[in-house]
C-alpha cells in the first residue's frame, strides 16, 4: 500500500476549498512531517461532499405550469384575433402549376358576399305617462330612501341634502310636471 492510484471523486472539490484544506492539515502536523506537494492528504479524513446541484428545471419547477398556460393563453388569442370574419373580401388564387404560371400579371378572382341591409325597426314608443298619485308615492318612497342613506363625507351629505330638497319641493306641489 506504499501508492495509492488517483482519487476519483462524485464531487470534486474546488480550489477554495483545496487550500483551505492544505492550511488546515499543515497547521495541525509538525514540521517535519509535512506532505510532500503533489500527494493526496485525505487518507484519513475525508470532508464531506456536498449536496448535489440540481438542474435548472427541477429547481424552477413552478415556473413550468405557469409558462405553459400562458403560451396556450397567447396562441388561443393570436388564434382567434386572426380568424376570418364574416362580410370580409375573400381572395381565390387558381391552382396552377408553377410551370405553366405565364410571366405577365396574373389575376386573382375577388368575390364578394352581398350584405343583407339590417331590418327595419319601429321606434321605440314611449311609456305611458303615471298617474299623478302614483308619481306622489315614488316621490315619497324616494325621499324615506334618501333621509336613509349615511354620508360618508360633507360634500356627499351636502348633494344628498339637495335631492332631497328637490323631491320635498315635489311632493309640495299642487300640480307635478311631466317627464
Amino acid at each position: 500500500m506504499g501508492s495509492e492510484g488517483p482519487k476519483l471523486y462524485t464531487n470534486k472539490p474546488t480550489k477554495a476549498q483545496l487550500k483551505q484544506h492544505n492550511k488546515h492539515q499543515q497547521h495541525h502536523q509538525p514540521m517535519s512531517s509535512s506532505t510532500p506537494p503533489g500527494t493526496s492528504s485525505y487518507a484519513g479524513s475525508t470532508p464531506p461532499p456536498p449536496p448535489p446541484k440540481e438542474s435548472f428545471i427541477r429547481r424552477n419547477k413552478f415556473i413550468w405550469p405557469l409558462l405553459l398556460a400562458v403560451n396556450f393563453t397567447v396562441g388561443a388569442y393570436l388564434f382567434m384575433r386572426t380568424k376570418k370574419k364574416d362580410g370580409v373580401e375573400e381572395v381565390e388564387v387558381p391552382n396552377v402549376p408553377p410551370a405553366s404560371v405565364p410571366t405577365a400579371v396574373t389575376t386573382a378572382t375577388i368575390t364578394e358576399k352581398p350584405l343583407a341591409p339590417p331590418p327595419i325597426l319601429e321606434p321605440p314608443k314611449p311609456p305611458e305617462p303615471i298617474p299623478e298619485n302614483e308619481q306622489q308615492e315614488l316621490y315619497k318612497w324616494m325621499l324615506e330612501e334618501k333621509r336613509k342613506l349615511k354620508p360618508k363625507d360633507p360634500q356627499e351629505k351636502k348633494l344628498i341634502d339637495e335631492e332631497k330638497a328637490v323631491l320635498k319641493q315635489f311632493i309640495r306641489a299642487k300640480s307635478i310636471p311631466t317627464l
